[in-house]
């Protein structure tokens, strides 16, 4: 017997977006990414102590310590202001 079938096939749905978090980054991709201004990105001792002090947004898992860009970028433009030398 032949193992065709006459029902009538349906496209397979579009592949939906698998990954459940966004882009996560770790501290040297966040200084590299651009949300900074150029030459004036903050150091990893200081990106550290905002982690620390909770300045900035931040994911642990485990003991590794992420970044969401999209996150940090509006948290930086909306809220982390730093008052002036002097």
């Amino acid at each position: 017997m032949n193992s065709t079938s006459t029902a009538p096939t349906t496209p397979a749905p579009a592949p939906a977006q698998t990954r459940a978090h966004p882009a996560l980054t770790d501290i040297n991709g966040l200084r590299l990414s651009g949300i900074f201004p150029q030459g004036r990105e903050p150091s990893v001792r200081t990106l550290r102590e905002w982690t620390r002090t909770r300045r900035i947004p931040h994911h642990r898992v485990g003991h590794f310590v992420y970044y969401d860009l999209a996150e940090v970028s509006a948290h930086i433009r909306t809220r982390l202001f730093v008052p002036a030398r002097g």
